[in-house]
């Protein structure tokens, strides 16, 4: 069954109006579809690893199998952002979608059995990976469905639905885990793969526009600013995955007998429905101030955090807790509505403002969407792996939320750097005129 849309031409309005839109929207519903079991497969072990009591593992191996599927899932976004292009993004989504049998598979079979190892673990955890890479794949495909100006919403609401999962898994897996066992949580989600597989294969398309040789994905890594959105996606979409799935075990070892398992997910949930909002006010006042701002409110909730974390009250710290998901959910907006539009104004000084420059715009913007995906998804690794450090040299994640507020605050130096400092009257650099 071949699919494949030789005339796509979303920028004209004539064109969208008339068959543009309904075929993006439709696209973008499944990709949604895909993408959000893609993320709750990969974030199974924040509920899994919370819920290990029977196997003697310590806190800093337990924050491991947390942090490992957000390392494996990071750099597999990088070969995942080229497989629309190469394939076609309904085949792709196909074959990224049934990799997702494997780390459910193997996680209801392992936790079956009390003597499994702990080094069997570490690699199932590894597989979990393939639904983090899921995110960059679907991204750089809507990219190509949707024109210039409404990227930022249309994009927003593919990454929200993707995002969540994380919700998805932690409302759903204490109650499954505890009505069912450990090994249910593997194997509840085998259908929804398959259904989420198939939607892909009947209702998706593959652009012939999008079509795009690796060598020319490639160059994007030579520009410059593929590497400052980079560093700041770390803050935004880093932080968001990393807190997400950090919290339920975080919560646990310092609040044991709360109601951690209840409210786990209310945490992501917010994250993920905010972010929308990120993009729409970026649509509007530009990506760049609304990302500069909400870094500055992330640094002020890294502290409000630290001090509810001391403060002997869960729910102090709970409430804390949510402004650090609310601004990583609208820093995730925002600065993905950066992205194309710093490239499409790079492709419009080099090209004009015809087709063929709004679409070598989009390809340099879909090959950057994935590897600043990638690289700011290790900031979910570091996350984990700072409150594990943190607790195994101090007893406390005092450290770690001191490491993180210095990142925020780099965070802000670089935005401002970069995107909104004015010398006199004039903005710099000279991207600042296509309100980045």
């Amino acid at each position: 069954m071949a699919r494949w849309i030789a005339d796509w031409h979303p920028d004209d309005p004539a064109f969208w109006e008339r068959d543009g839109k309904r075929v993006a929207r439709r696209n973008l519903a499944f990709s949604i579809l895909a993408e959000h079991v893609g993320f709750t497969v990969w974030t199974l072990w924040s509920i899994v690893a919370a819920k290990m009591g029977a196997f003697d593992f310590t806190t800093d191996q337990l924050f491991w199998l947390v942090a490992l599927p957000n390392l494996i899932g990071s750099a597999l976004r990088i070969p995942y952002t080229f497989g629309p292009a190469r394939f076609g993004g309904r085949t792709f989504t196909v074959v990224s979608a049934l990799l997702l049998l494997i780390p459910a598979v193997l996680l209801g079979v392992a936790v079956s059995d009390p003597g499994t190892p702990y080094w069997v673990f570490l690699v199932i955890a590894a597989t979990a990976g393939f639904g983090g890479g899921n995110f960059a794949s679907s991204m750089a495909n809507i990219t190509y469905f949707y024109p210039q100006h409404k990227q930022g919403s249309a994009l927003g609401l593919n990454a929200a639905g993707g995002n969540i999962g994380v919700s998805s898994v932690q409302l759903v897996m204490p109650l499954v885990i505890g009505a069912f066992g450990l090994a249910a949580a593997g194997w509840f989600w085998v259908p929804f793969v398959v259904v989420a597989a198939a939607c892909a294969w009947f209702f998706m398309d593959n652009l012939a526009s999008a079509k795009a040789s690796p060598r020319e994905q490639w160059a994007v890594a030579g520009k410059a600013q593929t590497w400052v959105m980079s560093f700041l996606y770390i803050g935004t979409f880093g932080s968001f995955i990393g807190y997400s799935t950090a919290f339920p075990l975080l919560a646990k070892s310092l609040f044991p007998g709360s109601a951690w398992a209840a409210v786990a997910f209310v945490g992501p949930l917010l994250g993920s429905l905010i972010r929308p909002v990120g993009g729409w006010l970026s649509d509007r006042l530009g990506g760049a101030p609304v990302t500069l701002w909400n870094f500055a409110a992330m640094g002020a909730g890294v502290v409000l955090v630290w001090l509810a974390s001391a403060s002997g009250s869960f729910w102090l710290f709970f409430l804390a807790f949510q402004t650090l998901f609310v601004t990583a959910g609208i820093g995730n907006g925002s600065t993905y509505r950066m992205i194309p539009a710093i490239f499409q104004a790079k492709a419009a000084e080099q090209f004009g403002t015809g087709e063929q420059a709004l679409l070598y715009g989009k390809r340099q913007a879909s090959a950057a969407i994935g590897i600043i995906s990638a690289i700011g998804a290790f900031g979910g690794f570091l996350i984990n792996r700072g409150f594990g450090m943190s607790f195994a040299a101090t007893g406390s994640p005092a450290a770690a939320f001191v490491a993180f507020g210095l990142f925020y605050a780099a965070c802000f130096a670089v935005t401002w750097w970069c995107y909104t400092r004015t010398v006199g009257v004039a903005r710099l650099p000279s991207l600042a005129h296509a309100r980045v």
